[in-house]
């Protein structure tokens, strides 16, 4: 129907279901069944039905349907905590994608804010107000509170991150081989005559430094090579990155360092800037996560390259799963990064 508007404009109003069933000749009840559960119709009197509803460019009321169904096609995601100082956007770069593969499917992602002191903090409220279908928990290498916390409220979610504290864990999770990367990260140096190859990489606490630390730790041994006196631990920092090389330099001249970060590895240049020394040339350097900083500064900054693209349409693949099938157990994916060599190696 055409209505008259204001100013003399005119607008078309959006088709109904009811003008869908009216052109295929069904009634609305088959309409409805053919947008929410398309399994009960006959083959011919779907096609009829989508043909209908394409020639009308019909919108399902996705509200109505949200009523119904109790489902508000929401996928909670909590927001790190903002990291000054560093070179580290990974997030960013998960966010966008998984953003992206979840509206393909019909759901939208909603970002919510959490004390750092507090890893519960931001969940009960969603939970308590059913804002969100499910959740994307992305800090399991923080003690696995989240996942327990859900669990025990029998919330449904999955993890960006392995269950580091829960090997027996049953929920979807997907994770990236992170001692891989620093091993190709290694065996990438090696290859190129390198033999005193240096680590910096983060505190003993961090169960990820410790797993990149673990990719270094075997490519050298596995060569028969030396790591005494060749590993630094420090704060994930461009400043702590700059002491640790500062300080690995002066008392044991290796040939190359392999970083926990792209941060750390931007340390590392401001060191050798004030040496004089020729990246790339004098000494190698290698990143890990292959940050945009990574991708621009001069020569470029060899760096592991996490599947982050990969990693989101997997939860999403994982979460469409999860909310067909609540019982739905999966088993984790483990995802292999790639090195993009550039011109500091």
């Amino acid at each position: 129907m055409v209505m008259p508007r204001s100013g003399g404009h005119i607008s078309a109003a959006p088709p109904t279901l009811a003008d869908v069933a009216e052109l295929a000749g069904v009634s609305r009840q088959t309409v409805s069944n053919a947008v929410n559960n398309p399994d009960l119709l006959r083959a011919d009197t779907l096609a009829r039905v989508q043909d209908a509803i394409d020639k009308l460019g019909y919108q399902p009321n996705r509200a109505a349907r949200s009523l119904r169904t109790r489902a508000s096609h929401l996928i909670g995601l909590r927001m790190p905590a903002l990291q000054e100082g560093t070179a580290n956007a990974m997030m960013d770069r998960f966010v966008h994608t998984f953003v992206e593969a979840a509206a393909e499917t019909g759901y939208h992602v909603l970002l919510f804010y959490g004390d750092p002191a507090d890893p519960l903090d931001g969940y009960d409220e969603l939970l308590r107000s059913t804002a969100v279908d499910a959740f994307v928990v992305t800090d399991t290498h923080l003690g696995g509170q989240q996942t327990t916390w859900l669990q025990s409220r029998r919330a449904r979610f999955v993890s960006f991150g392995r269950p580091w504290t829960q090997p027996d864990a049953k929920h979807p999770w997907v994770d990236v081989d992170l001692a891989y990367g620093a091993e190709i990260a290694t065996e990438h140096l090696i290859e190129r005559g390198h033999s005193k190859i240096a680590w910096i990489g983060w505190h003993k606490d961090s169960l990820l430094g410790e797993e990149r630390r673990s990719g270094w730790t075997h490519a050298m041994h596995t060569h028969g090579l030396s790591t005494t006196g060749l590993a630094s631990r420090t704060e994930d920092s461009i400043s702590s990155g700059k002491a640790a090389a500062d300080a690995i330099l002066d008392e044991t001249e290796p040939t190359a360092l392999v970083c926990a970060s792209d941060t750390l590895a931007m340390g590392v240049l401001h060191s050798l800037f004030e040496r004089r020394l020729r990246l790339g040339e004098d000494i190698a350097v290698v990143g890990f996560d292959d940050s945009q900083v990574a991708q621009t500064v001069p020569p470029g900054i060899t760096s592991v390259r996490p599947p982050l693209e990969e990693a989101a349409r997997e939860l999403v693949k994982a979460l469409e799963e999860l909310l067909a099938t609540p019982s739905y157990a999966a088993p984790g994916v483990m995802l292999k990064p790639v090195l993009t060599v550039r011109g500091s190696s």
